[in-house]
């Protein structure tokens, strides 16, 4: 497939539509696309798709270069269908959004098309419906987990490594720098980049907001 094959199935999609290279950069952008961010074709073509979208997941982790998307189209992962918020000129809206990989042969690796479809309404009576839960109800918390676990969340694919994951569940367990690296039989200099690379892939600031978006993607389980 060529890039003008693949600017015909943007244009023909009646949903917000587009296209991205390999590196997550726009090549294809349709017109509902450009309604949705109040953006036309020629100010958004060879950018970012993150500094566009400024897309937020269920699990409150901001699109960035370090795409999880990306990389499973890049192993040929299909995706499943997942719920994201972004920002147009009328404010945040929540869609859900489809990926398609697509073969290119202006790359070595795959394309991505993205599909957008407005679920504001429903998207925000189900969080308010969820914290209602958590707030007034007494189930017991694995149950309350289940609920708030977002397992189509682009979070949930986060590639993390064996040892990562190892890390990531001692960090859960309230397990210090030290401690990590004395139970994992590391140096503590180890255990402290494993942090920093879980961070990074989750797109967290702190180990707590870490652990909670990896709670809230099933990472935990």
């Amino acid at each position: 497939m060529n890039l003008r094959d693949i600017n015909g199935l943007v244009d023909g999609t009646a949903d917000a539509a587009y296209a991205l290279d390999p590196h997550g950069k726009i090549i294809a952008w349709n017109n509902s696309a450009a309604d949705l961010f109040g953006l036309g074709k020629d100010a958004v073509m060879g950018r970012q798709c993150s500094e566009i979208t400024h897309g937020v997941d269920e699990c409150g982790r901001e699109c960035s270069e370090n795409c999880a998307i990306l990389k499973c189209a890049a192993e040929h992962h299909p995706l499943k269908n997942y719920d994201i918020k972004v920002k147009g000129p009328s404010g945040e809206k929540w869609c859900n959004a489809s990926v398609v990989i697509l073969d290119s042969s202006a790359y070595d690796q795959p394309c991505t098309l993205h599909i957008l479809r407005p679920a504001d309404v429903q998207k925000r009576l189900e969080l308010l419906i969820k914290d209602f839960v958590v707030s007034e109800t007494s189930l017991p918390a694995v149950n309350l987990q289940e609920i708030m676990t977002r397992d189509n969340s682009p979070s949930s694919v986060s590639d993390l490594t064996g040892r990562e994951r190892q890390v990531l569940r001692l960090l859960s367990d309230g397990k210090k720098t030290a401690e990590i690296a004395e139970t994992l039989f590391i140096s503590k200099t180890t255990a402290n980049n494993h942090v920093q690379h879980i961070l990074k892939k989750l797109g967290a600031h702190t180990r707590l907001e870490a652990i909670r978006r990896a709670e809230q993607a099933g990472l935990l389980r």
